[in-house]
């Protein structure tokens, strides 16, 4: 008999929550993110180092047997909920999810070492796929000749932070250093500055076998990078929504809050509503990657096709609702809007998870 999931937060990821909060208010504040987004190192590695190697927080998907903390993916979301509430510029989603993903579906002794050194925090990973790449999309960008690398992907997320890159090819799943010769790690202009990308050449480089079969690993990194990725667009959406109710109660126009307008406070508790909706999906979409669901991949298409468009819209509104400041460059919403705005696209788009959904469930248009 099937269990309910439980929605709820525990007790264990609430003060999870609480420890990454207070990092990233110390260390993430919106003036120092505006400052380094503008600089030529948009990642702040200092951060990461923090986050990854002092907290432990890079190992949470991987078991303790393995090198990692043994958590689930309900740990990962709250995690990362946070690094979007912070549009934190750490490659969190793609190395210590993503990445990590595509190493635990692989069974060969050169994933479990690279695994274990990326749990550590030590190492961060990238697959080099497309951050548009839907799971269950098909890689042949990149050929492999007896190990052998050729071939260039563009627009990959975070590849610029990356040691190592997670490299698929119509004859397997490669791992190749980033540094290595034949290698070629090219910034690209990125409309979100705070998960740069890049463009990665490779010309005669030599990978490292990880698996013969591709498809199944970078399915299984994908679905869990969607999955996962609408916790991030909860922490966007549900900080955009604090501050402008904030805001909106703090700026005074005729004499009174401009939050005390009935046709704005319809628009906040619209926006609520949608906020609430998205942490809804969220947690089942988290909960059942943790437990294995067999409707996990169905939690997903769900989560991603509704989170989207209220991370979206949270942004819009907020700019709207903020006035002048928010057309500002030093008020930080941009980087909220350009976050959410990115994310709408990452990992397949609402429309692509919609007609996935419909296969799941047998509904198609005809």
């Amino acid at each position: 008999m099937s269990t309910q999931p439980d929605l709820l937060y525990s007790e264990e990821e609430e003060a999870l929550r609480s420890a990454v909060r207070d990092l990233l208010a110390d260390h993430s504040d919106a003036a120092t993110v505006l400052a380094r987004v503008e600089s030529d190192e948009p990642h702040d590695r200092a951060l990461w180092k923090n986050l990854a190697e002092s907290m432990g927080l890079a190992g949470l998907l991987v078991p303790e047997e393995r090198g990692g903390q043994g958590a689930s993916h309900r740990e990962a979301a709250v995690v990362l909920e946070e690094l979007g509430r912070a549009v934190a510029p750490v490659p969190y989603l793609t190395s210590a999810v993503i990445a990590t993903e595509a190493l635990l579906g692989c069974d060969t002794e050169e994933a479990r070492t690279l695994l274990a050194s990326l749990a550590s925090g030590r190492t961060v990973g990238a697959l080099a796929v497309p951050l548009a790449a839907a799971p269950g999309a098909e890689f042949s960008d990149v050929r492999a000749s007896d190990g052998t690398l050729i071939g260039r992907v563009t627009a990959v997320a975070d590849a610029t932070a990356a040691d190592v890159l997670l490299v698929p090819t119509p004859d397997g799943l490669y791992a190749v250093d980033a540094t290595a010769s034949g290698v070629t790690v090219e910034s690209q202009t990125s409309f979100d500055r705070t998960r740069p990308l890049a463009a990665v050449t490779f010309e005669g480089a030599t990978g490292r076998l990880l698996a013969a079969d591709v498809a199944a690993p970078v399915r299984r990194a994908l679905r869990a990078g969607a999955g996962l990725l609408v916790s991030e667009q909860l922490g966007l959406a549900d900080w955009l929504l604090t501050e402008t109710v904030r805001y909106t109660r703090d700026r005074n126009q005729f004499n009174r809050p401009v939050g005390s307008f009935q046709a704005l406070k319809h628009r906040l508790a619209q926006l609520w509503l949608e906020v609430v909706n998205t942490r809804a999906a969220a947690r089942n979409a988290a909960d059942a990657l943790a437990t294995g669901s067999d409707d996990a991949a169905i939690a997903v298409a769900v989560a991603q096709a509704y989170a989207a468009p209220v991370a979206v819209r949270a942004a819009e509104e907020a700019l709207q609702l903020h006035g002048g400041i928010g057309m500002t460059w030093e008020h930080p919403i941009h980087l909220y809007l350009k976050r959410a705005k990115a994310d709408s696209i990452a990992l397949g788009t609402a429309g692509h998870h919609r007609e996935e959904l419909a296969g799941l469930v047998d509904l198609r248009a005809h």
